[in-house]
């Protein structure tokens, strides 16, 4: 199977599994979590009554197309579930997200979950994080080249984000630096408190703790969870 293909049976099978009628659900962002909202769409249409929370004006738009009602977080005092992506996933299930530029209202999205289901392909898993995917971290416009020395002082390449030649602007209206670690995330735990605690950063990639479980298929077609059973 292609990537595509493997990203959307991962998201198929998600829906699938733990999407049940009534509830209020978290929709992702990004490429693998644009088909499960695709697919969230077709339950609708089924005449299933979901509430549901975007987690970027971009999934809010596509949600609308699919006919699935959008509310804002505040309007909702919980939500079941949540099903989103991520750019990376080592053993433990800690993620890195982030490269789809939405990491700011995910995590805050996912904190307000029971449940945060994440989808991937296999070739987002990792032995350790930032081996494959930089560290996205979402700072203030104002300093940023401040805050970007500050980050540079944890021990990676901050690269600001960019977009037809100008920085890359959130939902939030804020920049992103993405930063490179030349062997990997030691100690993410760690490395969070430290990025948190800097003037300027709004938000940082590393969501520790986060996921209730991982979906991953496989280029057979096949999708297991972590735990290590297939689905």
């Amino acid at each position: 199977m292609d990537a595509a293909e493997m990203k959307k049976i991962v998201a198929e099978k998600a829906v699938d599994t733990f999407v049940k009628d009534g509830m209020n659900v978290g929709l992702g962002t990004g490429s693998t979590a644009y088909f499960a909202i695709k697919r969230i769409g077709e339950l609708v249409a089924q005449g299933y009554d979901l509430t549901c929370v975007a987690t970027s004006v971009q999934s809010e738009g596509l949600a609308r197309e699919c006919g699935v009602k959008v509310v804002d977080l505040d309007e909702v005092d919980k939500l079941d579930i949540t099903i989103d992506g991520a750019d990376e996933v080592d053993p433990d299930m800690q993620l890195v997200k982030g490269l789809g530029g939405a990491l700011l209202r995910e995590k805050i999205v996912a904190a307000a979950s029971v449940r945060e289901v994440i989808i991937v392909d296999e070739s987002k898993l990792v032995e350790k994080l930032g081996t494959k995917a930089p560290l996205p971290v979402e700072v203030l416009p104002f300093g940023h080249e401040h805050t970007r020395y500050a980050l540079q002082r944890q021990g990676c390449t901050p690269e600001l984000r960019m977009r037809d030649g100008k920085p890359f602007v959130t939902d939030g209206g804020n920049y992103i630096y993405d930063c490179r670690f030349p062997e990997g995330i030691a100690n993410p735990f760690f490395l969070e408190s430290r990025i948190d605690v800097i003037p300027g950063v709004v938000e940082n990639g590393l969501f520790l703790n986060t996921a209730f479980d991982v979906l991953v298929s496989r280029t057979d077609g096949t999708v297991y969870r972590m735990s290590g059973q297939d689905i």
